[in-house]
């Protein structure tokens, strides 16, 4: 006698509904305007100073990529945002670890007075004009450090990485410890294997900040040969110029008005970041979740 077995499909709440529609319109938000500037770098000259285009090219063109891939000092800004994000993550991370694993140690004396001042700094700053003064006192002026040095840890991404390592069980730390490792071996071979996905996230986060950021470099760098690819986008789209790429009067003789050269551009300059997410995308939620919940 065959049995079937029916499994009980669950029944759809108003709720769910109600969720997965503000979750589709949120979505929604974020994917058009990025669909439209794909479209308009895609598109023809007539169609975009008809605005014919809307999400779809039209009248499909690649001109505007071609001058962009061919401007040297937008390859060379790009090559330099690259390495400059690199370095950036590479250096804040090492700092993060550095302070966050003495801070889980409860025989670390002034632990709460520690982390009073890092908390402090996440509701209190100086200010720009003082930020600005420091680093200019310290030498620091159109240097490469100047992106680096004054955002070197975040206290919200150094609260999380800490509250990761406080989940993981004491014994761990104990018995590599009786077994000959010093501090410094223990958090190499035993603390860090297990961190993968809180340092993963924390890694995309401060990329992302550091690849997003064009404030500082406008404050600090007014060499253009040190400009990262986000400064000169920012050129492009708020000067309403084609930045070294051709002259502004010249820009009626091309055959791609300005307005897709800076649709190129933004697609240029946000590429690689997008490159990067598929890879850490299974790290970041677990990243996320442990580290903030202790378990």
């Amino acid at each position: 006698m065959i049995t079937t077995i029916k499994r009980k499909v669950p029944k759809l709440r108003l709720s769910d509904v109600i969720i997965m529609l503000i979750v589709g319109v949120a979505l929604m938000i974020c994917l058009l305007p990025f669909l439209h500037i794909i479209a308009i770098s895609l598109s023809s000259k007539h169609a975009v100073l008809s605005n014919q285009v809307t999400i779809f090219p039209r009248g499909w063109d690649f001109h505007a990529y071609e001058i962009v891939f061919t401007d040297s000092r937008m390859l060379w800004s790009m090559g330099l945002t690259i390495i400059l994000t690199v370095v950036y993550t590479i250096i804040s991370m090492v700092m993060s670890i550095c302070a966050a694993y003495p801070l889980t140690k409860e025989r670390l004396k002034g632990k709460a007075f520690f982390m009073l001042l890092i908390v402090f700094t996440m509701f209190f700053s100086g200010g720009l004009i003082p930020d600005y003064l420091l680093v200019k006192e310290l030498g620091l002026l159109d240097s490469l450090f100047s992106l680096i040095i004054p955002g070197m840890i975040s206290a919200f991404n150094l609260i999380i990485l800490r509250t990761f390592f406080t989940s993981i069980p004491a014994s761990l730390e104990e018995s590599a410890q009786l077994d000959g490792c010093s501090h410094i071996g223990t958090l190499l071979r035993i603390i860090l294997p297990l961190s993968l996905p809180v340092l993963a996230t924390l890694s995309l986060f401060y990329a992302v900040s550091r690849w997003n950021g064009y404030m500082d470099a406008l404050f600090y760098i007014t060499d253009a040969d040190l400009y990262p690819i986000q400064l000169k986008l920012y050129q492009i789209v708020m000067n309403s110029m084609v930045t070294d790429l051709t002259a502004q009067e010249g820009a009626a003789q091309l055959d791609v008005v300005p307005e897709g050269i800076k649709a190129a551009s933004i697609m240029f300059a946000t590429a690689p970041i997008l490159i990067v997410y598929p890879w850490l995308q299974r790290y970041f939620v677990s990243g996320i979740m442990i580290g903030a919940v202790k378990g």
